[in-house]
């Protein structure tokens, strides 16, 4: 099961929101790219990473904090956080970005979305997030009066090949995870699928092994890292990371 550590960056630090709340962030890390250095030191395959200043859509973004990390790395990166243009989903493939992650856009303008597969390939999945199966879009403040499983069943027919599934409710709040909705939004798309929100512990992550719909490939870790509620070392070596996974492929 592929474990993602996630880098939450908002004015060039690490923070995390509570339930996408941005007036209830909790800065971390001044230093995002050693924090990132980190995750790939212990073992990460891949890295997380979302632009909160994008997402919010007043004009900032964190675009050059995203290429210094790019530089200091080797593993593989997926950014996602308010790509609402091609212009933006190509400037983050430049930089070496390896999956960019749609998540408005996909709900707002799905033939757009279905243009930038055609134009830049199978470089995107989608983040469906949402608060009691209902998903949310721009920067989680509008409900977007669809289900997660409605926008979920339509996501292949726009060349996009993975999804990560977000109950807004959980994040940032260790409760656990929201298993049953993400293994309803992972077979309503038929696509390798990655939880996000509420891991607390490593029995969180185990229960998630043991009960994840097959196209469930794994968990985003947080909060729950930067609070060092886990040894993600350890937690890697008990779940090896291996480069064949669904979400390599």
């Amino acid at each position: 099961m592929l474990l993602l550590p996630a880098i939450d960056l908002r004015a060039g630090r690490c923070v995390r929101l509570l339930q996408g709340d941005f007036s209830r962030a909790t800065a971390y890390s001044s230093d995002p790219v050693e924090t990132a250095r980190g995750f790939e030191g212990q073992g990460a395959r891949w890295v997380h990473i979302v632009d909160l200043d994008a997402a919010e859509g007043k004009g900032s973004d964190n675009l050059h904090v995203i290429a210094r990390i790019r530089r200091a790395l080797s593993c593989r990166l997926q950014v996602g956080g308010g790509v609402r243009t091609v212009e933006q989903a190509r400037a983050l493939l430049a930089l070496g970005v390896d999956r960019v992650v749609l998540g408005t856009m996909v709900v707002r303008s799905p033939e757009e979305v279905r243009r930038w597969t055609e134009l830049l390939g199978k470089s995107f999945a989608a983040g469906i997030d949402a608060r009691d199966g209902r998903v949310r879009i721009s920067g989680w403040t509008e409900d977007a009066a669809r289900s997660d499983t409605e926008v979920a069943a339509g996501l292949g027919a726009l060349g996009l090949r993975w999804l990560i599934y977000t109950n807004i409710s959980r994040d940032g709040t260790l409760s656990g995870p929201d298993i049953e909705r993400t293994n309803g939004a992972a077979r309503a798309a038929g696509l390798p699928t990655i939880l996000s929100g509420g891991i607390g512990s490593e029995n969180d992550v185990d229960e998630v092994a043991r009960k994840k719909d097959r196209m469930v490939a794994g968990v985003i870790l947080g909060k729950v890292l930067y609070e060092s509620r886990v040894n993600f070392g350890a937690l890697l070596r008990r779940y090896p990371q291996a480069s064949c996974s669904d979400w390599d492929s």
